[in-house]
């Protein structure tokens, strides 16, 4: 099977200042491309200050004469429910933070794995695979957390800057 769907609208609030939340709202659509045996519809509900529904979806899923043979509800950060409450049964719940998650940028645990370099792939990435580069590797090796330590050339070139300052070993003209 082959899925498609379109993206809601996702906002990013208090950017300048305050406690920054990201909110998704509108419609989304999901169908296979090689079968019209179902369509599903969630709609992402825009909340504002003083809702309760922040976070809320609500949808369905139609068979191919337009009925509808489930419905879906809940919070995108919480879980996705198919059914009627109270008997309703979870079909999504996202995965745990992992340990000191606020260190790694708030990651998810795959957001983190995706750095890794598992023995068994280092033979069968190209050594242009961004999990080779130094910088990189520096990073997830480290155990401890290091700070940029600058020997002030970046400022030093700042003053008088352009290429007209900076020496050739190969000629680029």
């Amino acid at each position: 099977d082959h899925y498609e769907w379109n993206k809601v609208t996702t906002c990013v609030h208090n950017i300048l200042s305050g406690r920054r939340w990201i909110e998704h709202y509108g419609e989304i659509t999901i169908r296979n491309t090689k079968g019209s045996a179902c369509l599903c519809k969630l709609t992402f509900v825009k909340g504002n200050y003083w809702s309760s529904n922040v976070n809320e979806v609500q949808g369905f899923v139609m068979d191919q004469e337009g009925k509808v043979v489930h419905r879906l509800f809940g919070k995108w950060h919480e879980g996705l429910y198919c059914g009627v409450p109270p008997s309703a049964k979870c079909v999504w719940r996202p995965g745990s933070m992992p340990t000191d998650y606020e260190l790694y940028y708030s990651f998810t645990r795959f957001a983190i794995e995706l750095n890794e370099l598992c023995p068994e792939l280092k033979d069968a990435l190209p050594p242009t695979d961004a999990r080779f580069r130094p910088d990189q590797r520096k990073v997830v090796d480290s155990n401890q957390r290091e700070r940029w330590v600058s020997n002030n050339s970046y400022w030093d070139l700042r003053k008088n800057p352009g290429f007209i300052n900076m020496e050739y070993t190969l000629a680029l003209w």
